[in-house]
């Protein structure tokens, strides 16, 4: 079975304000949660963490 190589998951700086703007975390939570998630997820956690708040 060959290794594939992980998924790059980092944002831009201009989709980290995006996301921070819409929900309640930080641009730099955006940008961790991304890593930790993938962008669509990560966007997903931020929804979530504004909607528990």
């Amino acid at each position: 079975m060959a290794n594939t190589p992980s998924k790059d998951h980092r944002i831009s700086d201009q989709e980290a304000l995006r996301i921070a703007e819409q929900t309640d975390v930080s641009p730099q939570q955006a940008k961790e949660l991304a890593k930790e998630h993938g962008k669509e997820m990560g966007e997903q956690e931020a929804r979530k963490t504004k909607d528990e708040g």
